[in-house]
């Protein structure tokens, strides 16, 4: 509403009193503005008139009376806005028709041919003057073999003497506008130098005419054939008032000849000019009338937007109760006690799902935690819940494997699924082994029934442990007894054996000859000899039995692993051992002989691999390499032996359990030896298979020792002042 008479007030200001034409820009942006003013505003009356005729339609209260006091004002403001702009369009247009009358076109165009006249007759005689003087002193120069300046100014003055109409100035100059020579009353300073503009048209053999109106001179340059860089540069006295005149007289019938031929435009511009103070005066109105029915229905508008905001959800919204008993108090009173109930029953609601959102986020987060695997089913045995560790002990996805059946996810549980599905047992519990990215591993599965607060089965439970490493330490210690059994039994009468061979060999070699001679030697070395088998095999399970406690001391793990790799580099069955290990020390409280024992198993275990796999037949281009990598951080050392050798079998789980071996000639005891060494350092030992050396290589073996740092080579490393990233 404030709006719109201000644009009309800047409207009139520009078309009026600032004299702004109809193709000004000006008048064009405010008019713009009018237009930006006109969508807006009609778009709002358009959106609140939709609103009311909805309502109208909808029946509510004080609409009828909305749409009536609108169409009033509407219609009030319409008809003496009507009747003005008709008005006010035949005003203009009868007064351009007295402006593009004929006796006005007429006047125009005989004040320009007159003032054309008169600047066309001074340039002609101004033209013929500088040529006929061009020409004399050309004649001249061409009698004259030489002609000095003096004689040349003698000739300008006698030239410029005969011309009829008369010269103001004459100028002999050269190419830079120097004068050279002067003629009469030609003073140096009336000379006004020309541009090199004009030198060089005039240069072109034109003759330049130069137009000076405030000092009332026109000019004419002319270039002199006969001499060598000589212009005649002369000026003629005329009427500059009449010729300055001539421009704005060009200029006003330029102007006459655009409204004429945009007069058409300038009706229809002028036109939407007072269309546009009626929309305004049409618009403001019905803004007006509808701010005024508003206001009478206010206290219906205040009910709907409150109501309003309570389907946004603010129960918090409540209205002003009128006084009185009407229809409007009552509904006012109404719809505050309806807000309340609503905020009452939300907040129950409210804090009931917020104690639901806890549990399930406790349920959630205590299921992700545990180390035991979780998978949820529903009646039909399709999956629908499935916690971080099933997701890493089986490579299950959550959201690929929703609603998937177990029998296809997980097909090793599918026959523990039917036997409880049978309905014998509420529970069915068993040891599966599944394999699962290269690793074969052992898992303690039990499932159960689910039901609901009423009993009825609604579906099923799935948990499992991953028992593999519990049922290799449980081999490994019936190993170790078998082993001390064995040893304690078979020692023993190994020494008597072996002496009582040994004497027999003496007492009867001497009675002895020949034949029986040679049997009895054969036949006693046989006994000793496999005695002495025996005793190394007991030895050997000793050995594992009975693991000594390490001798721990500060050593350099660097070294020791050196020295492992010098005295197997030609021992690997001509494999290149390749070894990376820091140059600079590596203190770590362990015991060396036993390490040094581990290391070098592990890289003789690598080449017997890469022999393994020689015998079986290569690919072509096979090259055998054993990698030695060793990797040091403040909290532990790395050491990584990798092989291309014949690489690892399925269930490498049971590797590290005595007489479990790959080749025809292995015992079985080199790696169970080595885990229960580094075990016994508080380190951990992996087998996984190794990357490959080249692409789309044979895959071997990657054992992977891991051994803490001991708390003496931390204190030390922070006594010499390192950070923690440098570890020596």
């Amino acid at each position: 509403m404030v709006l719109g008479p201000v644009l009309a007030i800047g409207t009139f200001v520009v078309l009026g009193p600032m004299g702004q034409g109809a193709d000004s820009t000006s008048l064009r942006l405010i008019l713009l503005g009018d237009f930006v003013y006109f969508l807006v505003l009609a778009g709002l009356i358009l959106m609140r008139l939709a609103q009311m005729v909805a309502a109208r339609r909808a029946r509510s209260a004080g609409s009828r009376l909305t749409l009536r006091l609108t169409g009033v004002f509407a219609g009030i403001a319409l008809v003496p806005t009507v009747l003005v702009a008709v008005f006010a369009g035949l005003t203009v247009n009868i007064g351009l028709e007295g402006w593009f009358s004929d006796r006005v076109r007429s006047v125009v165009g005989t004040s320009l041919q007159a003032a054309e006249a008169y600047q066309a007759e001074h340039k002609r005689d101004l033209v013929q003057d500088s040529r006929a003087l061009a020409g004399f002193l050309n004649l001249r120069r061409q009698a004259s073999t030489f002609m000095s300046d003096g004689e040349l100014r003698e000739l300008l003055i006698a030239g410029q003497a005969g011309i009829q109409r008369g010269v103001k100035e004459a100028y002999v100059i050269d190419g830079t506008g120097k004068i050279i020579a002067r003629g009469d009353r030609s003073y140096l300073f009336d000379y006004e130098q020309p541009s090199s503009r004009d030198i060089v048209e005039a240069q072109k053999g034109e003759t330049v005419l130069i137009e000076d109106w405030p000092i009332s001179e026109l000019r004419a340059l002319i270039r002199l054939d006969a001499f060598v860089d000589r212009y005649l540069y002369i000026s003629r006295k005329v009427d500059g008032q009449i010729l300055s005149l001539l421009d704005q007289t060009r200029e006003t019938v330029t102007l006459y000849q655009q409204l004429e031929t945009a007069r058409g435009r300038v009706i229809f511009e002028f036109g939407l000019v007072y269309f546009g103070f009626a929309l305004i005066l049409i618009l403001a109105a019905v803004w007006l009338g509808l701010w005024f029915a508003e206001r009478l229905s206010k206290p219906i508008g205040r009910l709907a937007a409150a109501a309003e905001r309570v389907g946004a959800g603010d129960l918090d919204a409540r209205v002003i109760e009128a006084e009185g008993d009407d229809e409007i108090a009552t509904l006012g009173a109404a719809f505050n006690r309806m807000t309340s109930q609503l905020k009452g029953q939300r907040m129950a609601l409210v804090e009931n799902h917020r104690e639901t959102e806890e549990r399930r986020r406790l349920f959630d987060s205590v299921l992700s935690s545990v180390t035991s695997g979780v998978i949820g089913l529903d009646a039909d045995g399709r999956i629908d819940f499935v916690n971080r560790a099933a997701t890493q002990l089986l490579e299950l996805d959550s959201i690929r494997d929703h609603s998937r059946e177990l029998a296809n996810a997980v097909p090793e549980f599918d026959n523990l699924f039917r036997r409880l599905q049978d309905g014998l047992n509420e529970v069915a519990q068993e040891e599966v082994r599944v394999s699962r990215g290269g690793r074969l591993e052992s898992l303690l599965v039990r499932m159960a029934v689910r039901r609901n607060d009423l009993g009825a089965p609604e579906g099923y439970v799935v948990a499992f442990e991953d028992v593999t490493e519990l049922v290799s330490a449980q081999r490994m210690a019936a190993w170790g007894d078998v082993a001390r059994r064995i040893a304690h039994e078979i020692k023993n009468p190994l020494t008597p054996i072996q002496l009582s061979a040994e004497r027999i060999k003496r007492k009867f070699g001497k009675i002895t000859e020949g034949e029986d001679a040679e049997a009895l030697e054969q036949l006693t070395g046989v006994i000793v000899r496999q005695t002495n088998d025996l005793r190394r095999i007991v030895d050997e399970f000793s050995r594992f039995a009975r693991m000594p406690e390490p001798n721990r001391a500060d050593h350099d793990l660097a070294q020791l692993v050196r020295d492992a790799v010098t005295l197997q580099q030609d021992a690997l069955h001509g494999a290149e051992l390749i070894s990376d290990v820091p140059t600079e020390p590596v203190i770590v409280e362990l015991d060396a002989t036993m390490i040094s024992q581990a290391v070098t198993n592990l890289i003789k275990n690598a080449g017997e691999a890469i022999e393994s796999y020689i015998e079986k037949g290569p690919e072509d281009g096979f090259s055998p390499q054993v990698r030695l990598a060793m990797e040091v951080t403040p909290e532990q050392v790395t050491i990584r032996i990798a092989d291309n050798g014949i690489g690892l079998p399925l269930d490498r789980a049971r590797l590290f359990e005595p007489y479990v071996t790959t080749r025809e000639k292995g015992t079985g005891l080199g790696l169970p030896i080595v885990k229960k060494i580094i075990e016994e350092h508080g380190g951990t030992l992996s087998l996984s298979d190794a990357p490959a050396f080249t692409e789309g290589a044979h895959r071997g073996a990657l054992a992977e020792i891991r051994l803490p740092r001991a708390r003496a080579a931390l204190r030390a490393i922070k006594e010499r002042g390192e950070a923690p990233g440098e570890v020596t």
